[in-house]
């Protein structure tokens, strides 16, 4: 796999009009060498160049991880001076013929750590942002990585059916949250979470991106819940929101209306359609109620080895779904100082439509 990955990097580098791409610790590393490495105070690059082999630069302590490398490397290895970092990036870059040529990096992962001492390496080269290679090589899923996402879905689907018999009134956010870690652990995802699980109550669910707090639920409110597992590496990310109790004619109605919308979302994709048109689908359902200034983020974002990467689904991305893209769908009616409502699924565009690989009911579910 390994092998078909890096002629399809060679292919996107000579295409593109770049001599080399430099790749350090994160996911695009790990999808074009199976190795893995987290960023921290000791720099590991990778540069894919057209005329030599992969060029590794990385500790001493870490070079064991190579012993099974699927293809040759040029390796330079460093100890724990840093004083002697740079001239052994200095020696790894050297023979490559970089000088007044593009080099490709990532501009979301890359350090200033990463970044300095390549640039001081190559002063002559032009380091530039090469996400649209990585975006290329990386949306469209081959069925292995479907699968791993599929279940990592399962996994976290079958996570929160085993905390919600918990969630009662009076629990605080916080105690649910650390129940759903335990039950994703449990249940099969890798430590490492795609995200740390969102659970907001009440007035808390109306921020998107509220962290979990001490706050006890309380009848009449919504109840938000975000999370994901992670399975081989690929992540799953989904919403579902319950009723606390009884709750309002307003908080029911939102609902109602974030789930039509959630369908639309989901049946809108498709090869060939537009990131745009999906944004649109959902986003037309909640405005022709009235609630379209309360509808605050984009419908959704990839998925894959990242919670979020490429494609963007939203209403001014023109770009084409393709089979094999990985995106979620997520619109939500956030109401300040009220409640707020999310439904987000995970969605694989196929060859005539798109698939849901996310079950678990959307329905109107009450608890406590």
């Amino acid at each position: 796999m390994a092998d078909t990955r890096l002629s399809r990097l060679t292919r996107y580098i000579q295409d593109k009009g770049f001599a080399a791409l430099a790749v350090n610790a994160g996911p695009t590393l790990t999808y074009l060498t199976g190795l893995h490495f987290h960023l921290m105070e000791r720099p590991v690059v990778i540069v894919f160049s057209m005329d030599n082999d992969p060029t590794i630069i990385l500790p001493e302590l870490e070079q064991v991880k190579l012993d099974h490398l699927p293809f040759p490397a040029r390796v330079y290895a460093y100890g724990e001076n840093p004083d002697a970092w740079g001239a052994i990036f200095g020696d790894a870059l050297a023979g490559l013929g970089l000088a007044g040529y593009k080099v490709g990096v990532e501009p979301r992962q890359l350090r200033l750590l990463e970044y300095d001492y390549l640039r001081s390496a190559c002063s002559e080269a032009e380091f530039t942002d090469g996400s649209e290679i990585f975006a290329a090589l990386r949306a469209r899923k081959d069925e292995e990585e479907i699968a791993s996402m599929r279940r990592a879905v399962k996994i976290a689907e079958d996570a929160l059916t085993a905390t919600l018999p918990l969630v009662k009134i009076g629990i605080t956010e916080k105690e649910i949250a650390a129940e759903l870690f335990l039950q994703l652990i449990r249940h099969g995802s890798e430590i490492a979470l795609p995200f740390a699980p969102i659970v907001a109550a009440g007035p808390n669910g109306a921020n998107p991106h509220s962290q979990p707090s001490d706050r006890r639920l309380a009848a009449g409110d919504l109840l938000i819940v975000d999370w994901g597992a992670c399975y081989g590496g690929y992540a799953s990310d989904l919403t579902r929101t319950f009723a606390v109790g009884e709750i309002d004619a307003e908080a029911e109605k939102i609902y109602r209306l974030v789930q039509q919308a959630n369908s639309a979302g989901r049946t809108a994709g498709g090869p060939g359609v537009s990131c745009a048109r999906v944004d649109q689908a959902t986003r037309e359902v909640i405005e022709a109620a009235g609630y379209g200034p309360y509808f605050t983020h984009r419908t959704g974002h990839g998925i894959g080895m990242e919670c979020h990467e490429e494609p963007y689904i939203r209403g001014d991305n023109a770009q084409l779904l393709e089979v094999g893209m990985a995106y979620t769908v997520e619109p939500g009616i956030y109401l300040a100082g009220k409640n707020g409502v999310r439904i987000e699924d995970d969605v694989v565009v196929t060859a005539d439509g798109a698939e849901s690989l996310s079950t678990m009911s959307r329905e109107i579910r009450f608890v406590g």
